[in-house]
């Protein structure tokens, strides 16, 4: 085969199929460039095997390569997928998850009080903690130290990676139903004993200093992983006229990106940690960026959320990214 002849014969058609590629196409337009593409398809397979890599081949293939973007489409870049998933995918899941959240946490904040005030109310229980002096060593030095005892960077990244991998494992183990409250029981009863204790010891004041700089965002993180991994665990549980496999999949999908944006936010509970609740500053000042934080998140979570769900986002991938969903009828 001659390729200057082929190409002088093909040479409009190919030049069509490359326009049709660049246009908006109705019905009728797709139909056309799906046959000139099988066409040209058909006309470099014959350059290829006749006379193999040449100028029209190459040619012939840059035409079929943006004809065959246009039809099967083509994924964001990576800086437009970025903005996406914070702007509306984060927020949206984050927001489907409000009210379970707010259960979660008076549940747990009802726990912390309960067990710290059944520590103070029995002062055999206290004693079986420890010997006295270890108890008043832990409320005059090791609650307090804990904060300043590693340089601040440091410590900081200690608890951001800590935090942030107890609330991935609620996330993404939360199909057990089990793991995300037994985390939640483990951490309410926890801090309800060190409350106890301090509160037992005269030192409430200090415990409630110490704790909420930090603790206001980071046990908030922690309850929306809790919440993430159960409404994941629901929806395998029931999963209404969808298979199990498929309602967990879109579950999975749509709340799994709780875990990535909670690294973030714990993140910076790391820093309000690491930086400001054991050092020198006015305790309304700790207490008041503590309370900033909190409020930077709810208002990403809420607002941001809100805005993101009107869009119709759910927090899920497109169908262009998931697959397109199977169809039933009913």
């Amino acid at each position: 085969m001659d390729a200057d002849a082929l190409a002088d014969a093909r040479s409009r058609e190919w030049a069509r199929l490359d326009e049709l590629s660049r246009q908006s196409l109705d019905g009728a337009g797709v139909d056309e460039l799906i046959t000139r593409y099988r066409a040209a398809s058909a006309d470099l397979a014959d350059l290829r095997s006749s006379v193999g890599s040449s100028p029209q081949s190459a040619h012939v293939s840059t035409i079929l390569a943006r004809a065959r973007l246009r039809l099967t489409g083509q994924g964001d870049n990576v800086l437009r997928q970025t903005g996406r998933f914070f702007t509306r995918q984060l927020p949206a899941a984050l927001y489907r998850l409000r009210w379970t959240t707010l259960v979660i946490a008076l549940a747990s904040l009802a726990v912390i009080v309960g067990v710290a005030i059944w520590i103070t109310s029995d002062p055999a229980l206290v004693a079986a903690l420890g010997s006295k002096a270890d108890l008043k060593y832990y409320v005059e030095h090791s609650f307090t130290d804990y904060y300043t005892e590693n340089p601040a960077a440091e410590f900081a990244g200690m608890v951001w990676t800590n935090n942030a991998w107890i609330a991935a494992q609620c996330v993404l183990l939360g199909v057990t139903g089990i793991w995300p409250i037994m985390v939640l029981m483990q951490n309410a009863v926890n801090v309800g004993l060190a409350v106890g204790v301090m509160f037992a010891f005269g030192r409430g004041d200090v415990v409630v200093l110490y704790l909420l700089p930090h603790g206001m965002l980071e046990l908030t993180c922690i309850f929306v992983a809790a919440a993430a991994g159960l409404h994941i665990f629901w929806a395998w549980l029931v999963p209404g006229e969808r298979t199990r496999g498929e309602a967990l999949a879109v579950a999975g999908r749509s709340l799994g990106t709780v875990a990535i944006g909670l690294v973030f936010a714990l993140g910076l509970s790391g820093l309000v940690e690491g930086f400001v609740t054991g050092w020198g500053l006015p305790w309304p000042v700790k207490i008041g960026i503590g309370a900033l934080a909190l409020a930077v998140f709810l208002a990403y979570m809420l607002i941001a959320g809100r805005r993101a769900q009107r869009l119709g986002e759910s927090g899920d991938l497109t169908e262009f990214e998931a697959g397109t969903p199977t169809l039933v009828a009913g």
